[in-house]
């Protein structure tokens, strides 16, 4: 992999911003950090190598900062739709090969989409999706992806219990695909036709959002 492809700018460093550029140094990732707001910059300045006081919708600014020699960017601006959706722009007229964006809502998300940003993220919408699955009581953990796919961790339904998955059918059953099974106490594994789940299992199962909804009311 080459240097550029190692490294990733981070448009913004609100609290989504800051959150992933800190992460990505943690995971050995080079990245430079751009804000408007000087203080923002200030606080993150020991942590971020590289962290800049600019004017992300300026195309000029960026362009000298070498923005368009990165591979991957983040733009991490929510609140302020102009600023956001501007700069996306300009990432995009960079021909950025991947642009990841946040959105504060579906419809600032389909614009996004709609002007090229190759990745829609909402945290806050995506979050409370998660969370409200998990206090309705039916599954463990949840996490929608696109498409109407998710996946759940999740007990197990109870035609299932003391059987091989093969001879469970929940697939032919739910249409849902059962990744791993962890038994108590101990780690998750990957799960086959052969492995017998236990009262006590959890697992983790991939499919369309419905069907995996529909084997969650049955556990």
């Amino acid at each position: 992999m080459s240097d550029k492809e190692t490294r990733v700018v981070v448009l913004g460093l609100g609290r989504f911003g800051s959150s992933v550029a800190l992460e990505l140094v943690a995971q050995g990732v080079e990245v430079m950090a751009v804000d408007s707001d000087p203080k923002l910059i200030q606080r993150h300045a020991d942590d971020l190598t590289h962290a800049v006081v600019a004017d992300t919708t300026d195309a000029e600014v960026m362009r000298q900062l070498g923005v368009d020699e990165f591979e991957r960017a983040v733009v991490g601006i929510g609140t302020n739709l102009e600023n956001s959706i501007l700069t996306t722009a300009v990432l995009v007229d960079f021909e950025v090969p991947t642009i990841w964006a946040k959105a504060i809502s579906r419809e600032h998300g389909r614009i996004l989409k709609r002007i090229g940003a190759h990745h829609v993220v909402l945290p806050e919408h995506e979050m409370g999706e998660r969370v409200a699955h998990v206090v309705a009581g039916k599954v463990l953990d949840y996490i929608e992806f696109e498409d109407d796919y998710a996946m759940i961790k999740a007990r197990p339904p109870k035609e299932a219990i003391g059987k091989p998955l093969g001879t469970s059918k929940l697939r032919a059953k739910y249409g849902v695909t059962v990744v791993g099974v962890k038994r108590p106490g101990a780690g998750f594994t990957y799960a086959t036709a052969e492995t017998v789940v236990n009262a006590g299992d959890v697992l983790i199962v991939a499919g369309k959002i419905t069907d995996v909804e529909r084997l969650a009311e049955n556990t």
